[in-house]
């Protein structure tokens, strides 16, 4: 089911038909250094990873992370959207593309149609965002999102520090 579309992306519900794509996007050496081992090594893992995930999320919290494909060709080249963790009030906006589609606009077209859809379709007053210390990457995406770096964190369960953004607004009224 679709949930948002830009001029050259579609947004929709991941399903269990995309296993395969998440068992390789899961397993990209990028993925694992920057976001974490989920442990999904074969299809019936990756199955279990969208039922327990994704589609977990969208019936407990009315959102989570969608399949972000090409328009034109409907091919999967990542998973962008909205997370609800353990350790964070409000949700926070999350993303990973396949290494073929880095670079060319696709995390930042996908990212704000989301922060746009979670703020007028679902009534979210207030998105985040964390990040591996070091993904440079991804902290560029989050800057042009308004989004700006504002404390190192530990979240329940992690091995790691993350660096959590909060809204630009937010912090001009901090200073």
């Amino acid at each position: 089911m679709k949930v948002c579309e830009t001029e050259r992306l579609l947004l929709r519900l991941l399903e269990l038909d995309d296993a395969a794509f998440i068992l390789e996007l899961l397993n990209e050496p990028s993925f694992l250094e920057n976001i974490g081992d989920k442990g999904v090594r074969n299809l019936d893992d990756a199955a279990q990873y969208l039922l327990q995930g994704p589609m977990k999320s969208y019936e407990q919290n009315g959102f989570g992370l969608w399949l972000v494909a090409l328009q034109d060709v409907l091919t999967p080249i990542g998973i962008c959207g909205l997370i609800k963790r353990d350790g964070l009030d409000d949700p926070d906006i999350g993303y990973a593309f396949l290494p073929e589609f880095w670079s060319k606009g696709y995390a930042i077209e996908a990212a704000s149609a989301v922060m746009t859809y979670a703020k007028e379709t679902i009534g979210l007053q207030r998105i985040v965002a964390i990040t591996a210390p070091d993904n440079q990457a991804s902290i560029r995406v989050l800057n042009k999102l308004g989004l700006q770096f504002e404390k190192m964190i530990q979240l329940p369960g992690a091995t790691a520090e993350s660096r959590l953004f909060t809204p630009e607004s937010e912090q001009a009224q901090h200073t």
